[in-house]
């Protein structure tokens, strides 16, 4: 057996184990973790890059495509090296660039997993997982994009309950989460062009979101039905 069919072996067996179901889980863990080291940086940048290295285990799961992993190694070495960096010097330069290129990653990471999803014309337990858990990708990756825009233009986001404070990773990440869902709560507000575009971008991929994945439900449910009443004829 050559290398390339052991590793292929390996997945197939990894798959049984709902790799997805393990990304959501520890991305919830994650929001457990933000919020006891709440505005502390040096262990939000440590949570982030163990999330990472679990966002590309179980990519190299989902996925046998090499260049797919290729590309999301090629955005996560920099982005791991960056967060560690970030948590010892704690610079808001470090900090920026960090998370734009984990906003890259979980943005394409997310986008592997609809490809995931979409692959085959049946609906496993794991895809059940994976449509959770591409949610928390988006709602992570445009966290970072909003705390990209924060300090490079600060001001930019404003907590209507804490005004002239900046916004912490954990309350730009609940921002994300009110707007990919659609609740709008207005606690914290966008007030800059570009940040106002990046909510308007969010709200509509969430919107987009959630149709398709409703529709492509529909669609297997009535392709089943279809085949059972072929069947039975």
């Amino acid at each position: 057996m050559t290398a390339q069919q052991q590793f292929a072996s390996i997945r197939k067996r990894l798959l049984d184990f709902h790799p997805s179901a393990f990304l959501l889980a520890a991305q919830l863990l994650q929001l457990i973790l933000y919020a006891a080291f709440e505005g502390m940086i040096s262990q939000r940048s440590l949570i982030n890059a163990a999330g990472l290295v679990v966002l590309l285990m179980v990519l190299w799961v989902v996925t046998s495509s090499a260049r797919v992993q290729w590309v999301a190694w090629l955005i996560a070495a920099p982005a791991l090296g960056l967060s560690l960096l970030s948590a010892i010097f704690a610079t808001p330069a470090l900090q920026a660039w960090s998370s734009l290129l984990e906003a890259i990653l979980y943005f394409f990471t997310a986008g592997s997993l609809i490809v995931y999803m979409m692959g085959d014309n049946y609906i496993t337990t794991d895809e059940l997982f994976a449509v959770g858990a591409t949610f928390t990708l988006l709602a992570w990756g445009f966290a970072h994009a909003y705390l990209v825009c924060q300090i490079w233009a600060p001001g930019s986001i404003l907590i209507s309950t804490a005004p002239g404070r900046e916004a912490t990773f954990l309350e730009l990440l609940f921002l994300s989460f009110t707007n990919l869902s659609a609740t709008g709560l207005g606690d914290i507000i966008t007030v800059s062009a570009h940040t106002r575009v990046l909510a308007m971008l969010e709200q509509f991929l969430g919107v987009g979101y959630v149709a398709m994945v409703v529709s492509r439900l529909i669609g297997l449910v009535n392709n089943t039905r279809k085949r059972h009443k072929s069947e039975e004829r």
